[in-house]
């Protein structure tokens, strides 16, 4: 916002009045809808949930309507719509050993616990255009003279779970056992004397500040992939 700037609001509605006509674009062509930009562009939705705190695919797809695929700027939007919204509970952690992962690699273990998943990847696209992307009439599907490989007999035993790569650690002695550093480097207790947690800090209703406890320094780091650290 140009607070020093001079114009009143007929200059302000006219602004919003061409940012809408530039969001529809060419009135010849179908407008995109939020149910598109949610199912067909759900990386963007993904990063913008994750920067604005909020996770809510519908809402994000409006951001990013809304900021003509300006993921910087749906992500404020989103922030801002969730400053308005009540905080009504806390998010219980979760057993990541029994998740559905569709990916899991790792540049340090080569024999990961439950095995490594490529998942749906642009690692190995050379980062070339696909010619046939700019055909929807085309499709994705794999070429016509090619079967589906059969699977072999490591991938039909692949298991279900995956296992941490701390609790291997843990298992060789290497790291500290769980439930043993009841202390933060800031001196917060992990554990309240009553065997509970501590409540969670959150970092959309105070500003960070240091030293910080666990949580909001894992809050810091989930939503600074844009640069908000």
């Amino acid at each position: 916002m140009y607070v020093a700037v001079k114009g009143g609001e007929r200059a302000i509605d006219a602004a919003h009045r061409w940012m809408a006509d530039e969001r529809r674009g060419d009135p010849a062509l179908p407008e995109i809808t939020t149910a598109q930009i949610a199912a067909q562009l759900g990386r963007a939705v993904d990063r913008v949930m994750a920067e604005g705190a909020l996770y809510d695919r519908d809402l994000a797809a409006r951001a990013i309507r809304q900021a003509q695929g300006d993921l910087i700027e749906a992500a404020f939007l989103l922030r801002a719509c969730r400053a308005t919204l009540p905080r009504l509970v806390d998010s219980e952690p979760v057993d990541t050993g029994a998740m559905r992962a569709k990916r899991r690699i790792s540049a340090v273990f080569k024999d990961l616990p439950g095995g490594q998943r490529l998942g749906p990847t642009m690692d190995y696209t050379h980062r070339l255009l696909d010619p046939d992307a700019a055909d929807p009439a085309a499709g994705h599907s794999a070429p016509p003279d090619l079967d589906p490989p059969e699977p072999t007999p490591q991938a039909q035993a692949t298991p279900t779970s995956l296992p941490r790569v701390m609790a291997m650690l843990g298992a060789d002695a290497l790291i500290e056992p769980d439930g043993e550093a009841l202390m933060q480097p800031d001196g917060e207790a992990l554990i309240q004397p009553d065997g509970n947690p501590p409540p969670p800090a959150d970092l959309t209703m105070a500003p960070l500040g240091f030293p910080a406890p666990r949580a909001l320094r894992l809050q810091a780091l989930a939503r600074g992939d844009e640069g908000f650290l």
